[in-house]
């Protein structure tokens, strides 16, 4: 079961990558900022498994991966916000938590190689406010990237909950440590499913001409 989780993430997310690539060279409709974003994640996912197997500490990846996920779907969604408010808040917003977050590694350096509990929710929330606005937008503009908009609110609301009780674990049992861990890659894998999906409805070939 851990195995169908883990490399069913793999799998739609290079498979993702795949499609919105070909979307985006061949019709020039998918954000180009989003395919980075998926790009990322596969590196990052990569690397992980890479050091896992060899049996090298990758836990200070976490960090760079909250950090380059808050970074990514910034810039998407500074790129999808039509306001110029929303845009300046976006790209205020950006600066501000990196700059916050540049003060703390300096303080404390080590915080970069463990669990940062302060970061993963940072950076989280700072991303689903952004996702709150595009959806707050979206109930009198085009639903554009919608599925992928509340995909990113759940999977981000959700799994930063369990990184934080996954911080408490230490003290816990295996088999809650082994809960929090599957249901964290689980919800990773529903949230590929509702990027997935997104191609499917706004860029397939039969839905092609529904895009602005």
């Amino acid at each position: 079961m851990d195995d169908i989780l883990i490399y069913g993430g793999y799998i739609l997310v290079v498979l993702n990558m795949i499609l919105y690539t070909y979307s985006f060279f061949q019709k020039e409709k998918a954000n180009v900022f989003f395919i980075c974003y998926l790009g990322f994640l596969i590196v990052i996912q990569f690397l992980m498994e890479v050091m896992y197997q060899i049996k090298m500490n990758n836990l200070y990846l976490t960090n760079v991966y909250f950090i380059g996920q808050m970074i990514f779907l910034g810039f998407f969604f500074n790129d999808i916000l039509n306001a110029k408010d929303q845009k300046v808040f976006v790209k205020c917003s950006l600066a501000a938590a990196l700059l916050v977050l540049l003060v703390q590694f300096f303080l404390d350096s080590s915080q970069f190689l463990k669990f940062n509990l302060f970061e993963i929710t940072l950076t989280s929330l700072v991303v689903v406010v952004f996702a709150l606005l595009h959806l707050y937008n979206m109930l009198t503009e085009y639903r554009q990237y919608y599925y992928i908009t509340v995909g990113v609110v759940i999977y981000l609301l959700a799994s930063t909950v369990l990184f934080l009780f996954g911080n408490l674990t230490n003290g816990l049992s295996n088999d809650i440590k082994y809960l929090t861990w599957a249901l964290n890659a689980f919800l990773y894998l529903v949230y590929q499913l509702f990027i997935l999906y997104e191609w499917k409805v706004s860029f397939s070939k039969k839905n092609c001409i529904k895009k602005i």
